[in-house]
């Protein structure tokens, strides 16, 4: 394995990539289409140095770090120069427009000298109260009263899990504080309740705002020095919302808007150790940023969103006109605006409070307050950290990795209260999508596993002569023994069969060894304990236990349902959709756009009903492509699966090809028109008719949705291709 990182410049934007020489040449011409939306067919790729095209592998291995992306079919507005490989006007439009945003800054700053304050007066008035805020994380008591709440061996499994999902069974400890983290976020979002206007305490009815109240004692004692008064629809009663500052108490109350949100959340990433900081948006709203020992530097974190590592989600997102954005810390307060734009010149000309010099003094001053008793060893260590802290956001100011990406309008809060503040962004179904969807490996091979793994179970039903209502019968007990499993401790996971019955000596006598195979997809085995029962527990690594658990739920809910429905069940049903064998697994995806984080490409292929692939713009058109790793296969089948809800966005018409070069050109396997999915999680089931055929990669064509006057998006539950047996 050779692994290379590049510096891929396309018209007037550079793109990083990351390179695995075990991944192959097409998989790298994948990833560029993914960025720069070339076909892999369309592309010329040449060295920095101008000197040769690359065309292979081996190219890619001796070759600079910096290449060119050419597009053939607009190769004639590209051109390479005599000292090196330029566009036609790329440099210079570059050199011009860094000229124009210099120019800008410069004419803000002057004009900032008149018509800001001389002091930093009103700066101090504005970040000081906070810095008292910020001290309260790091009370023990608080901090032990957020950790009881969280469940936390849940978390530390989904984290795994996520982590397993991308390849990854044995993380390092940073890897795994960074995707606990990230979980910490998911779940704060689904336990903290957003108000708009409170309901009734009486009747529960719809309230109305009634203007603002003196704080009772008891609200006074958690910060709740503004109440806000609500006054009932129905029953006329007068609901108080106390706008509570102390994060133990928003700990027990778990509800509020962005300030308490932030607040609470805060505080939650400090009881779990991360270094953590409040950040204040001086356009009225907060949000957190964490120490990523992961990245290696401060991600941004939203709670009231659940969105992460993308702090322009505010300007180009919410189109918020930004002018100061300062982080709060135990350890000092920092000015960290320009991480948050890319129209530095333009907020320049809103940060009227002071000037640049004196909010710098303001900010270096309440910072050695904070620092006071700092040993000399730390304060080197802090004042090392903010000088990278700062050329980091220089950096990432100038870099156009965001030049392609779609970010959302607010989601959180009333539409209405969201359109008032001018945070609704420009599309009602806009959603943190990337049009530069990244080609993703696909960690589905215990899906195939468990697939193959049922067929033995269902051959025995046969051998047993079993009828159609005992097989649904031992399906379901195996099925709770299952779900007993998954609802133990994910390290520990053990259960036990009782046969103290009929029907559960028969299952431990006649049908347990056929599920064996299926007991080794999911890293488990039986064994005879002292007690004479038959224990289930774990065989192996309990993560890959907990990746393939829900898969064998949703497989044994499935089989039942085909079994139900089966008319004649002998050795003829033995086909598709009862048995799924020879399911295609372990390529790479790309798609056309994707969710993120809960709606990315490779959730059409994990084979749970919890996830789906999801495409913000894909209504009327869009594509998913699934490359098979270095194999030939002939597709002569495939299921697709709806999603769990908006049957507005269910596919309705496609087209499936194949291609046996890797995706440069393309053959029409299967086409289907006017398909209606009539229910939640159903599976379709298609036969390919073309015969013959064999691909290493296969593309779907998704062409409308159910309803595209309803939505712009397109969902989809799962996708499972089939191959002919070897």
């Amino acid at each position: 394995m050779v692994a290379r990182k590049f510096i891929v410049s396309h018209n007037d934007s550079d793109f990083h990539v990351d390179y695995d020489t075990d991944d192959g040449f097409e998989v790298f011409k994948f990833q560029l289409f993914s960025l720069t939306n070339i076909p892999p067919d369309e592309q010329k790729i040449i060295g920095g140095d101008g000197d040769r095209a690359v065309s292979d592998d081996s190219d890619l291995i001796t070759i600079s770090e910096k290449l060119l992306l050419v597009s053939l079919s607009e190769e004639g507005e590209e051109k390479l120069g005599n000292s090196g490989v330029t566009c036609s006007s790329g440099i210079a439009q570059s050199d011009e427009e860094l000229a124009r945003m210099l120019q800008a800054e410069e004419e803000a700053l002057m004009f900032q000298q008149y018509i800001a304050y001389d002091n930093g007066a009103e700066m101090k008035r504005k970040i000081r109260p906070y810095v008292e805020q910020v001290l309260m994380y790091e009370d023990p008591k608080r901090q032990e009263a957020a950790r009881k709440t969280v469940p936390v061996l849940e978390l530390e499994e989904k984290a795994l899990v996520s982590l397993a999902k991308e390849g990854n069974f044995k993380p390092s400890k940073t890897e795994q504080d960074h995707a606990f983290l990230l979980q910490l976020l998911f779940w704060f979002k689904q336990s903290f309740r957003w108000v708009d206007a409170p309901p009734c305490d009486s009747c529960g009815n719809q309230t109305i705002s009634y203007g603002m109240g003196s704080p009772l004692p008891s609200e006074a004692l958690f910060g709740g020095s503004r109440v806000e008064l609500y006054r009932c629809n129905s029953c006329s009663t007068i609901t108080r919302f106390p706008r509570y500052n102390d994060p133990l108490k928003l700990v027990e109350t778990r509800k509020g808007r962005c300030g308490e949100w932030a607040n609470c959340f805060t505080l939650y990433c400090r009881a779990f150790g991360y270094e953590s900081r409040l950040i204040l948006d001086f356009t009225d709203h907060v949000w957190t940023e964490c120490f990523s020992h992961c990245f290696g530097r401060w991600m941004h974190l939203d709670p009231c969103e659940a969105i992460f590592d993308n702090p322009l989600l505010y300007e180009k997102g919410w189109n918020k006109k930004l002018n100061y954005i300062i982080a709060i810390a135990k350890d000092g307060v920092y000015d960290v605006t320009k991480r948050y734009t890319r129209k530095w010149h333009e907020v320049l000309s809103r940060r009227n409070i002071t000037t640049e010099a004196e909010l710098s003094a303001v900010l270096a001053i309440i910072t050695k307050d904070c620092r006071k008793g700092f040993t000399s060893q730390v304060l080197s260590t802090l004042e090392e950290r903010d000088r990278n802290e700062m050329e980091a956001i220089e950096r990432e100011y100038h870099s156009k990795d965001y030049a392609s990406t779609l970010l959302p309008g607010r989601q959180s809060g009333d539409k209405e209260w969201r359109i008032s503040r001018s945070e609704f962004g420009s599309d009602d179904n806009s959603s943190l999508s990337s049009s530069s969807c990244p080609v993703r490996m696909c960690i589905d091979e215990h899906v195939t596993r468990v697939y193959n793994a049922l067929y033995p179970v269902l051959y025995s039903f046969i051998l047993n002569s079993l009828s159609k209502s005992r097989a649904v019968e031992i399906l379901k007990m195996f099925k709770r023994i299952v779900v007993e499993l998954r609802d133990s401790p994910f390290r520990m996971r053990k259960t036990s069969i009782k046969s103290d019955s009929s029907s559960g000596k028969f299952f431990v006598d006649q049908m347990l060894p056929s599920f064996g195979e299926l007991l080794e997809a999911l890293s488990l085995k039986s064994e005879l304990g002292t007690d004479g029962r038959v224990e289930i527990c774990l065989a192996g690594d309990p993560v890959k236990t907990s990746l393939a658990l829900p898969v064998v739920l949703d497989g044994l809910d499935d089989a039942i349902h085909n079994f139900s429905n089966c008319e004649n069940f002998g050795k003829d049903s033995l086909s598709l959709p009862l048995v799924k064998l020879n399911r295609i697994c372990s390529g790479f995806v790309l798609a056309s756009g994707e969710e993120l984080p809960f709606g990315i490409a490779t959730s059409a292929f994990d084979g749970i009903q919890k996830s789906k692939w999801e495409e913000p713009n894909g209504a009327r058109g869009c594509w998913i492509i699934y490359k098979v790793n270095n194999k030939m296969q002939e597709l002569v089948a495939y299921e697709l699966m709806s999603a769990n809800d908006a049957p507005e966005r269910d596919p309705m018409d496609w087209v499936v090809e194949g291609s046996n070069d890797g995706g440069s050109s393309w053959r029409v396997l299967d086409e289907q028109f006017s398909q209606r999915f009539e229910t939640r999680f159903q599976r379709k089931t298609f036969k390919i008719n073309s015969v013959g055929l064999s691909s290493n990669a296969f593309r779907f064509r998704f062409l409308k949705v159910r309803d595209v006057e309803a939505t712009s998006r397109l969902q989809l539950g799962s996708i499972d291709l089939y191959a002919r047996s070897s």
